[in-house]
C-alpha cells in the first residue's frame, strides 16, 4: 500500500499532471468563448438565413406532448433535433478551426525559431580543430627533452 501511494504522490508531483489541469481550465473557459460566438455570432446570422430566432426552430416534432386539462404532461413530445445538431456541428467546427490556426501560428513561431537558431550557429566562426592526443603526447614529449 505504501509502495502505491508513493507512486501516486510521485505521479501528481511530476509537471504534466500540472500541465493537464491547465490544459483542462483554458479549454472550460475556450469553450465558452466559443459557445457565445456560436450562440451570439453565428446563430442570428442563421435565423437570417431560416427565417427562425435559433437553431432549434429546425428540429422537427414528430409527436406533439400530451396534457392533461390539469396542465401536467401525459406523454412528452417526440422531437427529431437536426436543429439541435447543426448547432453541435457549427460549435465543433468554430473550436475546431480555431485550434488549426493556434497550433499553425505556434508551428510557424517553432519554425522561425528554429531557422533564427540555425542562422547563429553558421554565423559563428568555426573554432579551431583541436589537437589529437598524439599531437599532445608528441608536444610533451619535445618539452622533456627540451628539459
Amino acid at each position: 500500500m505504501k509502495k502505491f501511494l508513493s507512486e501516486f504522490k510521485a505521479f501528481i508531483a511530476r509537471g504534466n499532471v500540472l500541465d493537464m489541469a491547465i490544459g483542462v481550465i483554458i479549454a472550460t473557459s475556450f469553450g465558452k468563448i466559443t459557445t457565445a460566438l456560436v450562440s451570439n455570432v453565428l446563430t442570428p446570422l442563421l435565423a437570417i438565413i431560416f427565417n427562425s430566432p435559433n437553431t432549434d426552430a429546425l428540429n422537427f416534432t414528430l409527436r406533439a406532448a400530451e396534457v392533461a386539462a390539469d396542465g401536467t404532461v401525459v406523454k412528452e413530445a417526440i422531437v427529431l433535433g437536426l436543429g439541435t445538431l447543426l448547432g453541435a456541428i457549427i460549435d465543433f467546427v468554430v473550436i475546431a478551426f480555431v485550434i488549426f490556426l493556434i497550433v499553425k501560428a505556434q508551428n510557424a513561431a517553432h519554425a522561425k525559431a528554429e531557422a533564427k537558431k540555425k542562422a547563429e550557429e553558421e554565423a559563428k566562426p568555426a573554432e579551431p580543430p583541436k589537437p589529437t592526443t598524439e599531437e599532445l603526447l608528441t608536444e610533451i614529449l619535445a618539452a622533456l627533452k627540451a628539459k
